[in-house]
């Protein structure tokens, strides 16, 4: 049969799986083809034309690929949300391996991170951008213009802030599944509970308008620009309130980790 479109899909994957049929196989990379175009759109309007497009669609691919391949059908999670973790991972892997970021972003981030997080361990609420741009040694236009520098490091969404798995050399997502540095502590292994917990603590105390942008940046899948028509602030706003809001998360979450990272 060369098409499958009335066949339930549920039992598509399962015959799939039982016979590894190349037709199925390619009838499912041809359906989701559009989902890698969507995630890689996505992520190169983030990183302002750093990677070519199709460069993204590509690592995309191999994410889906990766994804028909390791799908369990018989999990109660449809395959659309599923691929989606696949497709991004492989695209944000591929990003690390080039190291595409320059030095200087990279530790203009990192102290920017590690600013708020001292800040918040001091007063116990979120560091304002006075407070932060005092911790620097510099004026407040000087950090949004490292804002603005900056905003390519946290192309990363809330389910992908990876750590690297001392056993195999794995990436794992942090909101799955934590293994502590091994020159800190190698036997210590934090539940994804624990995990789950910050990260919750750690967005309900983000300030407000912050805090609506992940949500209908990342629950409601609005553009930013959609995100500036519904707050009625700029776009160029809204990149700056999810790039603050990002980093405060991962200060959060790197602190907790005894760690904190750059990327």
């Amino acid at each position: 049969m060369d098409s499958f479109d009335k066949i339930d899909e549920k039992e598509l994957w399962i015959e799939y799986k039982q016979t590894k049929n190349e037709k199925i196989r390619e009838y499912f990379v041809k359906k989701y083809a559009p989902l890698v175009k969507h995630i890689a759109g996505k992520i190169g309007y983030k990183i302002k034309g750093s990677v070519e497009f199709d460069d993204l669609i590509g690592y995309g691919s191999l994410g889906l690929l990766d994804a028909i391949e390791k799908y369990d059908p018989t999990k109660n999670i449809k395959f659309n949300t599923y691929a989606m973790t696949r497709i991004q991972g492989a695209i944000y892997d591929e990003l690390r391996n080039m190291d595409w970021i320059p030095r200087t972003i990279r530790t203009k981030t990192k102290k920017i991170e590690e600013a708020m997080a001292k800040i918040e361990l001091q007063k116990g609420s979120p560091a304002t951008d006075a407070e932060i741009a005092s911790e620097l040694g510099i004026s407040l236009e000087e950090l949004q213009d490292m804002y603005v520098e900056v905003n390519p490091t946290t192309i990363v969404s809330l389910s992908e802030i990876y750590y690297q798995n001392m056993k195999d050399g794995e990436n794992i997502e942090v909101i799955s599944t934590i293994e502590a540095p091994s020159h800190k502590n190698p036997d210590t292994v934090m539940e994804k509970e624990e995990v789950t917990k910050i990260l919750a603590k750690a967005i309900k105390e983000l300030p407000d308008k912050e805090k609506k942008v992940l949500i209908l940046y990342y629950y409601e899948e609005l553009t930013l620009k959609e995100i500036g028509e519904v707050l009625e602030i700029t776009e160029s706003r809204v990149s700056q309130l999810h790039t603050k809001a990002v980093m405060r998360l991962r200060a959060k979450i790197a602190r907790f980790l005894g760690d904190i990272s750059g990327f």
